[in-house]
């Protein structure tokens, strides 16, 4: 490797709540005990060699089988207060959220839910923490008979809206859910609005591909807005572009479901995207099986993509650096519905790199500091790991 620049870029894949055991902190939030991969191990039974083979079993409680570890490996803390998905990844990529988004486990109050309702000329239904399969069921019939939106959240800081499609049209639907964002401000500033359109019939209502994340714009100055403004290009897959409101992002795919978003990434691993990130988000491990208590399913999609890392791996050129990591925990396991907070995982793999420990990071920071000094920028939060690499190489 090149002292001045070891990769050219970086894969980033998140596997959405992917947790690798609780947090220090875990306590203060409910989630003492949490342990997404260890409880999948145990509840469903997982096998998956090749995320082994990266130094999973060395950095969780995942009971390994001897696999010769090939892959630089550590775990990290996230120092940012709360446990989701919008904090998560700002973290990594180097904002690091002192304030906690609001929740509303009650629903939201009347001076949200007035001015949506007046300038979306539709009522709601719902206002309560629910399961969005759950209360789509639910409320379905209704919302079909009166055209109202369903509105519902969750442990996490969202405001989602949920509309059938031959109701509300989706165009109607996403700006519906622009209103929303632009109403959530100041001590209502949720993290995301989620859209969320349906099809079918009562009993049989199926989500659609057609949902959108509109998030609130990063605090502060991200990773991405430093490589995107240093000439870098970050390839944005998935939710990463809403996540980000679409900062820093010089191009970004939206392709539904964690098979046609690794598809994507492996295309353009293998393109000449130029210097800089492919960062995926793989959210069906949070959003289908996570949240919806299911570690049969869960330990199914873990399968699915530890059978395609190989082929992921075998795209990688010689200067690419590939990392999987995640956002926070979902314990499929655990009580409630809701995210917990866990260590996520820290595995790195690329031309040349040897199996090299990072031992237990105190922040998600610390990824956007090694990424940054690889390209040549300061960063001012998290510590570089970025000469454990070098050394390893």
């Amino acid at each position: 490797m090149s002292p001045q620049r070891p990769f050219d870029r970086a894969i980033i894949y998140v596997l959405d709540g992917f947790g690798v055991g609780a947090a220090a902190d875990a306590a203060a939030y409910g989630d003492a005990g949490s342990d997404t991969v260890g409880h999948i191990a145990r509840h469903a039974g997982l096998s998956v060699p090749n995320l082994e083979r990266l130094g999973l079993a060395r950095i969780s409680s995942l009971t390994g089988t001897g696999l010769p570890v090939l892959g630089a490996h550590g775990r990290m803390g996230e120092a940012s207060a709360g446990k989701d998905t919008t904090t998560g990844h700002w973290e990594m990529a180097g904002l690091v959220v002192e304030k906690a988004f609001p929740l509303y486990p009650e629903g939201f109050p009347e001076e949200v839910l007035a001015p949506f309702r007046r300038l979306t000329g539709r009522g709601v239904l719902g206002n309560r923490a629910a399961s969005g399969t759950e209360i789509i069921q639910e409320l379905g019939p209704a919302h079909q008979r009166t055209g109202s939106w369903i509105v519902y959240t969750s442990g996490d800081s969202v405001f989602q809206v949920a509309a059938h499609e031959e109701v509300v049209p989706r165009s109607e639907l996403h700006a519906a859910c622009r209103i929303a964002r632009g109403l959530l401000r100041g001590s209502h500033e949720v993290g995301r609005v989620i859209a969320r359109p349906f099809v079918g019939t009562p009993g049989a209502y199926t989500r659609t591909a057609g949902r959108r994340d509109f998030a609130v714009a990063p605090s502060g100055p991200t990773l991405l807005d430093a490589l995107a403004g240093a000439g870098h290009s970050v390839v944005a897959v998935g939710k990463i572009e809403d996540i980000f409101s679409g900062r820093g992002c010089t191009r970004a795919l939206h392709p539904a479901g964690n098979e046609a978003l690794m598809e994507a990434t492996i295309r353009l691993t293998r393109e000449d995207t130029g210097s800089g990130l492919v960062f995926t988000n793989l959210v069906d491990f949070d959003m289908k099986y996570g949240h919806r208590r299911d570690p049969q399913g869960y330990r199914d999609a873990l399968h699915a993509f530890d059978e395609r890392l190989p082929e992921q791996m075998d795209a990688l050129g010689d200067r690419d650096l590939l990392v999987i990591t995640a956002d926070h925990g979902c314990d499929p396991t655990f009580r409630g519905t809701d995210h917990t907070r866990e260590f996520v995982p820290l595995l790195l793999h690329g031309r040349g790199l040897r199996a090299t420990p990072l031992g237990e990071r105190r922040s998600f920071a610390d990824l956007a500091r090694t990424l940054a000094a690889n390209f040549g920028l300061t960063w001012p939060r998290g510590t570089s790991f970025l000469d454990a690499l070098r050394g390893g190489a």
